[in-house]
């Protein structure tokens, strides 16, 4: 059971079948264990693979519909976080060397789709960045500014296509971003990983990772253990750290439309605005007649939102607004994007350990993240110098993040106060089916949920990474955590990193 568990279903999962496997049943050993199989845990394991390593993948619900399969699908080495942001708080050589990064990942899965011969709608394109009001035409000033210091060629002053010559519709164009269709390319990856003996197992949780005698040992929730000289954790939210990445990165939803459009009306591009939250748009080949136009935005951090259905509404509104023929959403959900506190991803040695490596804190760039996550951890576990894995390394120090560190932590404090605090209702009678809430019990905060037949799940509110109150999201139907991301279904079962445990049963 893992987030493809939660109600809503992205186009994505619609149009591409679950890969079948079965769960571990006994006992193995690899070279390399990667938990996790959305984007970076398979293109690390595609990556080891051709390096000759044997690999075992687990994944604790079924292969590739983890966060993966709730994104928009976006292939960037633009930065939605801005360029001119990321010079200013890390530096021009680190942020030069997330830059290459970022070039090398688009250019690495246009070489795997290719010569893997794998049909996933993989096309290069142009990107927009387009100012939401004249008074951020400043904004994208410096960002132009600061991709000619990085040596981002091509980056030039447009007007968006389409739209009529006038201030508010000029914009910066990136070209050569890419996109495609992630589930048919992580269906590729599965293919090639299993032809080179790669070992894949879903319904698999995993329990704990321990480095002990050399080695590290990957426990499952049904007994059974791996090991292996190195483990890679690509969970989008770190499963075997309790704190020390968690403090350097928050969780946020996001959310996603898709509506068709007739072909042609729409020019085939990534857009994004200056917004905050910023929306972004690409589209996805149709039928001979229409294409996907899918749109996103509107995020908040998780847990911190009862609003979802406003929310799309006004997604759906700016979507028609600016793109007229788009007609009505077939497909709406929901993903959770990890964002650290200084633009980068942290990949590389999880802090206090050998030969335990994460991949994690992907922001809106989680699948180019992920891709160039697995070109670093490819040189690192084989014992080779990445010129990259400097500003991506989890335990780096940014003393120029310290303000936004000590923001983005108040959740965590915020949120624990909850606990001496009210429920949300002040009788179980007031709960009406399909829904959850808050409820108190003498000194417990329980979750509640009534199913549509009347039945109560009781559980206990306290999130079973750290602690902190989970609250209910009735977009999709689970109790999200709002400090560290963690999600789990309505009878306690964890959905998505970093839990790992059930909600604890409070049942009368």
């Amino acid at each position: 059971m893992n987030v493809s568990s939660e109600r809503s279903v992205s186009l994505w999962m619609a149009t591409v079948p679950e890969w079948h496997a079965e769960p571990l049943a006994a006992n193995e050993r690899a070279d390399v264990v990667v938990v996790g199989s959305g984007i970076a845990g398979l293109s690390i394991a595609y990556e080891l693979c051709r390096q000759g390593q044997s690999v075992i993948v687990l994944d604790r619900g079924p292969l590739g519909r983890g966060m993966t399969a709730r994104t928009s699908a976006h292939l960037a080495s633009a930065l939605d976080d801005f360029y001119h942001e990321l010079i200013g708080m890390r530096g021009l050589d680190e942020a030069g060397h997330y830059f290459h990064s970022q070039v090398a990942a688009l250019e690495r899965v246009e070489e795997i789709q290719r010569s893997e011969k794998i049909d996933c709608d993989f096309q290069r394109l142009d990107a927009y960045l387009f100012a939401a009001s004249s008074a951020d035409i400043s904004l994208l000033e410096k960002e132009i500014d600061a991709c000619q210091k990085l040596g981002f060629s091509g980056v030039t002053w447009e007007v968006m296509p389409g739209s009529a010559e006038a201030p508010q519709h000029r914009c910066v164009r990136f070209p050569n971003q890419a996109r495609f269709h992630p589930l048919k390319y992580l269906a590729g990856l599965i293919r090639c990983i299993q032809r080179d003996g790669g070992r894949l197992y879903a319904e698999t949780p995993v329990v704990s990772v321990a480095e002990k005698g050399g080695e590290t040992i990957v426990q499952t929730q049904h007994g059974n253990e791996v090991h292996a000289r190195a483990a890679v954790i690509a969970t989008n939210s770190p499963i075997n750290d309790w704190i020390a990445i968690h403090t350097k990165q928050a969780p946020y939803r996001t959310y996603v439309i898709a509506g068709r459009a007739r072909r042609g009306s729409v020019n085939d591009a990534l857009y994004w605005d200056t917004l905050d939250p910023y929306h972004y748009v690409r589209l996805q080949p149709g039928d001979a007649d229409d294409d996907w136009l899918i749109v996103g935005g509107e995020d908040h951090k998780t847990g911190q939102a009862d609003d979802q259905s406003e929310r799309i509404l006004r997604l759906t509104e700016w979507a028609k607004r600016h793109f007229p023929t788009m007609r009505d959403p077939e497909y709406v959900w929901s993903g959770q994007v990890v964002e650290p506190v200084d633009y980068v991803a942290h990949v590389g040695r999880n802090p206090g350990n050998e030969n335990v490596f994460v991949v994690t804190g992907d922001s809106g760039e989680g699948l180019s993240n992920g891709v160039a996550g697995s070109l670093i951890l490819r040189d690192l576990i084989l014992g080779r110098e990445n010129a990259w894995a400097s500003a991506y390394a989890p335990n780096r120090i940014s003393i120029k993040a310290a303000g936004e560190y000590i923001s983005e932590n108040l959740t965590m404090a915020a949120n624990l106060a909850k606990h001496i605090t009210g429920g949300e209702l002040s009788t179980l009678d007031d709960l009406k089916p399909g829904y959850g809430a808050l409820i108190r019990r003498g000194t417990a905060k329980l979750a509640a949920y009534r199913d549509d037949d009347g039945e109560l799940h009781l559980r206990s509110a306290s999130c079973t990474h750290a602690g902190c109150v989970v609250h209910w999201n009735a977009f999709e139907k689970c109790w999200d955590c709002p400090c560290h991301g963690s999600h789990f279904s309505v009878d306690g079962e964890p959905l998505n990193a970093p839990a790992f445990k059930p909600l604890a049963n409070a049942q009368e």
